[in-house]
């Protein structure tokens, strides 16, 4: 049987250990807000990941502070969301109306941007990573709709190359400083950005997802030969 103090000391590491990540992201944040100042709109801390989000205007100057002054040297993923609320309904993400014409718009939803906040329909998001201690950031910035454009991380992060790439395609968002920017998956002449929320997936009007199916119904296998019940004859 355990003695008191082992006890009390099991109880209180998770406590500890949760003190200890959050005087951690406060430090982070507190030396960040130094360096970039009002760029740094906001941060917190969720299930042991930093959230960062900065202005548009300090999205490459967080890229440099967190390689070089913060040790975040692995280069996890870079993306983008739309946090506009689905205009056409359920239409596009299952087989509950089929129609060829166009949907009726469901009208304006609010918009949530999650972990750390966000004043626009899309924003950036990018995730680094300290090899050395385990630690992990996610930072965040807006774009006005008007304005789809942020500063290229790839003159700090080489990895994400192909990851504005993918953006830019998908988003309609220009990188700029990227030193190619050109389609991954669509053709060339592919019109519309197919990530955006009001982006209509004619295909599934077509064919509802996850799709009809005819299903044939396979006959029964013939029983096999059976031996007979009273034995061979003479």
């Amino acid at each position: 049987m355990s003695s008191p103090d082992t006890d009390t000391l099991a109880a209180d590491a998770p406590a500890s250990d949760e003190a200890a990540a959050d005087e951690a992201a406060e430090a982070l944040a507190d030396r960040l807000r130094a360096a970039l100042g009002d760029a740094l709109v906001e941060s917190c801390t969720r299930r042991a990941t930093h959230w960062i989000r900065v202005r548009r205007d300090g999205w490459a100057d967080l890229a440099g502070r967190l390689r070089d002054d913060e040790g975040f040297k692995f280069f996890n993923f870079l993306s983008a969301i739309d946090w506009l609320p689905s205009p056409f309904g359920r239409e596009m993400d299952s087989a509950v109306d089929n129609a060829l014409s166009p949907p009726e718009p469901a009208g304006p939803a609010e918009i949530a941007t999650g972990a750390a906040g966000g004043d626009s329909r899309f924003q950036l998001l990018a995730r680094v990573n300290d090899p050395a201690t385990g630690r992990s950031v996610i930072a965040k910035t807006d774009l006005p709709d008007d304005d789809l454009s942020a500063a290229s991380w790839v003159p700090v992060y080489s990895g994400a190359d192909w990851h504005e790439r993918e953006a830019w395609e998908m988003f309609g968002i220009d990188f700029r400083g990227h030193p190619g920017l050109r389609h991954l998956y669509l053709p060339g002449e592919f019109e519309g950005h197919p990530l955006r929320k009001d982006y209509p997936l004619l295909a599934r009007r077509v064919k509802p997802w996850p799709g009809l199916v005819d299903v044939e119904v396979l006959p029964e296998p013939d029983e096999p030969d059976r031996p007979d019940q009273g034995g061979a004859s003479s």
